[in-house]
């Protein structure tokens, strides 16, 4: 039995049939921020710019997470410990109010990048797969098979508050790198030099950062799922509505008084530029 038992592990075999060898996710580490995110500057679409520079003021509607790029890297003289780089993309909705004309929609580009370090595991074995293609566009090399999986979970922001400044006022020198796949997600070109007036908002958000490693695991078998519920190509066809409406719970919170300081959901994909 002992030429069964190896140091990290244990061998699957005929002498434990309730067991199951499976491959997964093990997460090394992790880590959950509350981050209060201060003036990011609003790169506006061209059409957007031009309503801003003539408009009385504006104010920030809601704001939508649209991608978040992550890179890891390991930390110099501390192989078990490894930078992850997080950048978010957010696409934001705003609304500038033009003499007495009721409010134009403005809407453009928000970035914001942070920066954490967990422990990863160091690992010698290099992982390849047959998805694994090396001097690809995917960009994977030799030496990033042998990285952890940074995951990033994040829910939408919480638009804080929003402000308009005078270009002279500004002191953000700095222009955000934005990716062409997120230039491609609005209609016109975003504004990032040129302007005289500039939008400021500033955000609440919760994220979750973890980092995973491939891991081989026995597991006890209890019995192989079978799902439960029966396949249909038309929901609802051929059913009586009646006896289908009597299914539905009664909405019994849409009826209840909401607090003032609840913000309803907004979409940011509905409104077209002002």
């Amino acid at each position: 039995m002992s030429d069964r038992v190896q140091e990290h592990g244990v061998c699957c075999g005929d002498d434990r049939p309730d067991a199951l060898s499976i491959h997964t996710k093990k997460i090394t580490d992790s880590c959950r921020d509350k981050d209060c995110i201060e003036d990011l500057r609003v790169y506006l679409t061209r059409s957007s710019q031009q309503v801003l520079d003539g408009a009385a003021t504006a104010k920030v509607r809601c704001a939508d997470l649209i991608y978040t790029y992550i890179d890891v890297e390991p930390v110099a003289f501390d192989p078990n410990h490894y930078c992850i780089d997080v950048t978010f993309y957010y696409r934001v909705l705003a609304d500038a109010v033009v003499g007495s004309c009721r409010p134009a929609a403005l809407s453009g580009l928000a970035v914001f990048s942070k920066r954490a370090v967990l422990c990863g595991e160091e690992s010698t074995a290099k992982i390849f797969t047959s998805r694994t293609r090396l001097n690809h566009p995917d960009g994977l090399t030799a030496f990033s098979t042998n990285l952890p999986t940074a995951v990033v979970e994040v829910l939408d922001p919480m638009v804080l508050s929003s402000r308009v400044r005078e270009v002279c006022e500004c002191k953000d020198g700095n222009v955000a790198q934005i990716p062409q796949g997120i230039l491609e997600v609005f209609d016109e070109e975003l504004v990032v030099s040129g302007e005289s007036r500039r939008l400021y908002v500033s955000l609440g958000q919760f994220s979750i950062i973890r980092l995973e490693r491939d891991a081989q695991l026995v597991v006890p078998v209890l019995d192989y799922s079978l799902p439960c519920k029966e396949c249909c190509d038309s929901p609802g066809a051929g059913e009586d509505p009646c006896e289908m409406f009597a299914r539905i719970p009664f909405p019994a919170d849409r009826f209840a008084p909401r607090n003032c300081d609840r913000q309803e959901a907004c979409s940011c994909y509905t409104t077209t530029n002002g």
